[in-house]
């Protein structure tokens, strides 16, 4: 074989190596970004059902306008996007869940490395969404 030959079999095995690379990085990325919103709709759902136990009187099973012993459903605790648990027990004013996710997040040294969220609903049904890893 001639010189040629040979620097376009090296120069196509770089090419594909590199088209290789950038398409795992954006799969990682995609996958990343999938989960985050996955880990906020699961965080919003247990806040709908915390709020609703909020607004529900005792006498129906609720707090009746307190956050105090509510605890997430079983269902709701652990599913294919991620975990979750209460961070802040409820009060008369607000409780904190907190949300991690089964992808790699932005830093490997907090929250496990992997993906995680904050988010803390009030008496008034405010939301308040921290971005954890």
């Amino acid at each position: 074989m001639g010189t040629k030959q040979l620097l376009l079999i090296v120069l196509g095995t770089i090419l594909a190596a590199i088209a290789i690379s950038v398409g795992i990085s954006l799969f990682q990325s995609q996958a990343e970004s999938s989960n985050r919103d996955a880990v906020i709709v699961d965080l919003n759902n247990i806040c709908d059902k915390a709020y609703t136990y909020f607004i529900s009187s005792s006498d129906q099973g609720g707090g009746g306008r307190s956050f105090k012993n509510y605890k997430i459903p079983d269902a709701l605790k652990s599913n294919a996007n991620g975990t979750y648990v209460i961070q802040t027990a409820g009060n008369s004013t607000r409780i904190r869940f907190r949300g991690r996710g089964v992808e790699k997040g932005l830093n490997p040294r907090k929250q496990a490395g992997m993906v995680a969220y904050r988010l803390e609903i009030n008496s008034s049904g405010k939301r308040t969404l921290v971005k954890l890893n």
